[in-house]
């Protein structure tokens, strides 16, 4: 899970990149990076700053002066391929041939580790990192030379670059390419894995064209939300912000991922059609249904979330149940999300710095904690023993998803099968090690009817970390067993202690 965004305009548009990556801070807080193209119309020369660090630290305003041009494009990093510490994976990637391309990535790439054998062997392309972003920009370029050879460039051969791009990249991509001289090129994998929309603003200057992760990065920047790239779909914006789009998949269909609803993306953004917080209101009402089957609605006094994701959700529940819904939790918002941190250690460690109790809300209540999604069990078990320190009676927990059992190979931190607390074990084992007097589980057949229900265009979600169902077909035993040695493998920070979250390899890229 990364935040991307790509805009063509007819004033500089270093300020206006910013002002989207603090938009999609949420999907990525590792690193970021800007790329401009100008400072002239012909867009022709490339300036870049990219590091490690929040948007907010990475750019300074002497990074900012630094950034002319009227096309640009950028991306947050939340690291799952490649190494996590490594100031040269952040994005965007250049190469200087053909053209000069730029590039940003959202998703992971299940075949990197053949392609970047093809790349060398066949191609005669080096790859000197190990991020699956720097394949795939090896891959673009390699195409787009061939589509381009002795022709002018023009959207019909980037559209037949990107067709051949789809028949030999596999996994989840969400993409953003600025091609110097000629504009910005936007595509999304056949299966629509990962979220990208298109938006315009009409200013005083003239037309503008953006292209980001989530539709809150382009309203909150005053465009106007035109529609989503459909999976397999390119777009080409050229210099003068004409649109050209064309379908590059032979069979593609929109299977996104639910994930993306129950936690990735804002709750004000609507993905493929369908709002993210009526998504979570309903994932409430089916949990509400979970709980009542499950135990007596008497034995609960108040419903309370886990901030902040699980809001909707617990709210619904609580309207549903009948019970007062309170805040029983104060978030620290300076301290980063647990869920994406680079580290166990540091995640252990900030559970306590980033949530604080509020005990009038638990002092000799039966409470029931809601929560988006329950993946190690760590933060969970740390949750119900403050609620426990804070004076509650009895502490129940409700995960608004099902149980995560499954790694994710499609871009999101969902670790090895061994430190998935829901994988070979029960629902009773797992309610006996977070400490809790009762668990419960969303029903994944409902949440996909109730999220599906919001655009009938879906054709299916991409859950894999709940039922092992893997879209693409190409996630083998082996390629497990390789994630787990490379994530063994990695190198760790100076925090000794810390044990990357990240997975590596053929497992879940940028």
């Amino acid at each position: 899970m990364c935040g991307i965004v790509g805009v063509i305009s007819r004033s500089p548009v270093n300020q206006l990149i910013y002002d989207a990556l603090l938009l999609l801070q949420h999907r990525g807080q590792d690193a970021a990076g800007i790329v401009t193209a100008g400072p002239d119309q012909a867009g022709t020369k490339f300036f870049m700053h990219k590091a490690r660090g929040m948007v907010r630290d990475v750019f300074r305003t002497r990074n900012m002066r630094a950034l002319p041009g009227l096309i640009g494009l950028g991306q947050v990093r939340y690291p799952t391929a490649g190494n996590a510490y490594s100031e040269e994976e952040a994005q965007p990637f250049y190469v200087n041939a053909p053209f000069g391309l730029v590039l940003v990535h959202n998703g992971n790439i299940t075949n990197a580790h053949a392609l970047r054998k093809e790349l060398f062997a066949i191609d005669r392309r080096h790859v000197n990192t190990d991020s699956d972003t720097e394949v795939l920009l090896n891959v673009v370029a390699h195409e787009l030379e061939l589509a381009a050879r002795d022709l002018p460039l023009s959207p019909d051969e980037v559209f037949k670059a990107v067709s051949a791009v789809h028949r030999r990249v596999k996994g989840s991509y969400a993409v953003v390419c600025l091609i110097a001289g000629y504009g910005l090129l936007a595509f999304r994998d056949p299966y629509g894995i990962r979220p990208l929309c298109l938006g315009e603003a009409h200013t005083a200057a003239g037309k503008e064209v953006m292209v980001a992760s989530e539709s809150v990065a382009l309203e909150g920047t005053g465009h106007k939300l035109v529609r989503d790239v459909a999976p397999g779909e390119a777009v080409f914006i050229d210099l003068e912000g004409n649109v050209h789009a064309r379908q590059c998949a032979p069979s593609a269909s929109l299977n996104p991922c639910i994930f993306e609803f129950v936690y990735l993306a804002r709750p004000d953004s609507v993905i493929d059609g369908m709002s993210v917080y009526q998504a979570r209101l309903n994932m409430g009402e089916t949990l509400a249904q979970r709980v009542i089957s499950t135990m007596p609605p008497s034995e609960i006094d108040v419903v309370i979330p886990i901030p902040e994701s699980s809001r909707p959700s617990a709210m619904q529940l609580a309207q549903k149940l009948g019970k007062p819904y309170r805040e029983g939790f104060v978030k620290n918002r300076y301290v980063g999300r647990t869920f994406i941190m680079p580290g166990q250690g540091m995640r252990k460690k900030s559970v306590r710095q980033k949530l604080n109790a509020i005990a009038s809300e638990f002092k000799g209540r039966n409470v029931l904690l809601v929560d988006d999604s329950i993946v190690r069990g760590t933060t969970s078990k740390e949750i119900v023993q403050m609620a426990r320190e804070a004076g509650a009676a009895k502490v129940f927990m409700a995960s608004a998803a099902p149980p995560v059992r499954f790694p994710n190979v499609y871009g999101i931190d969902m670790p090895t099968s061994a430190e998935l607390i829901a994988h070979d074990r029960s629902t009773e084992e797992i309610r006996a090690y977070i400490g809790a007097d009762a668990l419960i589980y969303q029903d994944l057949a409902a949440m996909k009817r109730v999220v599906g229900a919001l655009n009938p265009r879906i054709s299916g979600f991409e859950a894999s970390c709940f039922d092992g169902s893997y879209i693409t077909g190409d996630v083998s035993v082996a390629d497990f067993a390789a994630m787990r040695s490379q994530r063994l493998a990695q190198p760790e920070e100076e925090d000794s202690s810390a044990q990357r979250l990240a997975l590596q390899g053929t497992a879940e890229g940028s």
